[in-house]
């Protein structure tokens, strides 16, 4: 039955079926042959969705929508630019710093390509920028939206695997650093290489006022990391926070939105929200029929005959997610993939937070490579490019952060240094 599931789901990717419906007719194909009663259907997709740590999913994403209609993002990357911006090369370190900091607030990749691409893409172009660097830079640095807590995959994750969502939230910060310290000193090399961002100080804030604009948006990832982890919220009630905060800073005091147009950015989020739940129903009875056939076990037992140390084990993780992620939606290849991977990885000695964080990492590659990278769809969109025009200057991004990947699976202290002082 699971060998029929898994070559049926696989067709279906071959015949571009969408992957919630390809995953979904796949269960069904395996109800089918098992003889399950199909009431089982209905009890598990509701057993897949009836999780708390879910609600947090559209609150994050609608105060990541927020942010972007209410010109929160703006002023983030004014204040990013008021940073760095003096500098040769400084608009394309602020795009990095400045999605770091979008992405404390969003939890979302595509959402800070769209919010901080639309703005800084046209102005590095402006400066003298080549486009497709731009959109390719925009491209990598949005993935920080999924590792930089708040994260939806990290959510998703803590979901399937039943993992502390605060503990993966914590250990997603260096991580994050990281690879937004690694882009930018590669855009800074590079800008000074090619003679690109000279005059990136023209039209920049001072420190002082950058920060008197932006102040408010700065204290957004402040109020709601801080509240979590001075115990004062859980990371869902502090997704409601978010959007309560985004809201009363967008209309109330910055009033760049009004309430006629709240009703798009409510779409968008519903739209949004319902294309991850989906997947997450699907992917729900896919595992149940998986772990019911018994595959975690002898996925376990193959991987423990393939692999005979942990080192051996993580790279061959990190090789298949990689691949896996250049076709396969990141949140179907988390809740399908989370549950199978993390026994083993356990049996290995690899630690379930640290685990997470490298499927995270790994699988956010996948939104920036083709051919399915939601990301560089989103950059492509936002500089108006085709998309064959980035592959060539994305790809010392994506080894960068390859390299950024392998260091943090291989020293698991920069993931769970935050973790053990918070949590033990």
């Amino acid at each position: 039955m699971s060998q029929l599931m898994i070559l049926s789901m696989l067709l279906f990717f071959a015949l571009t079926v969408p992957v919630a419906i390809s995953i979904g007719l796949a269960s069904l194909i395996g109800v089918q042959v098992a003889g399950i009663n199909w009431l089982v259907i209905a009890q598990k997709i509701y057993a897949s969705l009836d999780s708390y740590p879910l609600v947090a999913i559209p609150f994050f994403i609608l105060a990541g929508n927020l942010m972007e209609a209410g010109g929160i993002s703006t002023r983030m990357v004014n204040f990013a630019k008021s940073l760095v911006g003096n500098m040769q090369g400084g608009l394309a370190c602020s795009c990095v710093i400045t999605c770091m900091i979008f992405a404390a607030v969003a939890g979302s990749s595509v959402a800070t390509t769209f919010a901080v691409g639309a703005i800084l893409i046209p102005a590095m172009v402006k400066h003298g920028y080549p486009k497709p660097f731009a959109a390719s830079l925009q491209t990598t640095a949005a993935e920080l939206g999924v590792i930089i807590p708040p994260s939806v995959p990290m959510i998703l994750f803590a979901v399937s695997t039943e993992t502390d969502v605060g503990e993966l939230f914590i250990a997603g910060i260096l991580p994050g650093m990281l690879i937004a310290f690694a882009l930018v000193i590669y855009v800074w090399l590079y800008a000074k290489r090619h003679g690109y961002g000279k005059n990136d100080g023209e039209g920049r804030l001072g420190i002082w006022e950058s920060f008197r604009q932006a102040w408010l948006a700065l204290l957004m990832p402040v109020i709601i990391l801080g509240g979590i982890y001075g115990g004062i919220f859980t990371p869902t009630e502090a997704s409601v926070v978010a959007v309560v905060y985004a809201l009363i800073v967008s209309i109330f005091i910055y009033r760049t939105i009004g309430f006629g147009q709240l009703s798009e950015t409510f779409r968008k989020t519903v739209i949004a929200t319902a294309v991850i739940m989906f997947v997450i129903a699907n992917a729900g009875l896919f595992g149940f029929l998986l772990n019911r056939a018994g595959v975690p076990n002898a996925l376990g037992e193959w991987l423990g005959m393939l692999f005979s140390d942990k080192v051996s084990f993580l790279l061959g993780v990190n090789i298949a997610l990689f691949f896996i992620g250049m076709f396969i939606e990141t949140s179907a290849s988390i809740v399908v993939l989370a549950p199978l991977l993390l026994p083993v990885a356990i049996k290995f000695g690899v630690d379930p937070t640290h685990f997470g964080i490298i499927m995270v990492v790994n699988l956010a590659l996948g939104m920036i490579t083709p051919p399915f990278g939601v990301n560089l769809f989103a950059a492509c969109t936002v500089a108006k490019l085709p998309i064959e025009k980035l592959i060539k200057p994305l790809i010392p991004f994506v080894g960068v952060t390859v390299l950024c990947l392998m260091i943090i699976t291989y020293v698991p202290e920069i993931a769970l240094v935050l973790r053990d002082l918070a949590y033990r």
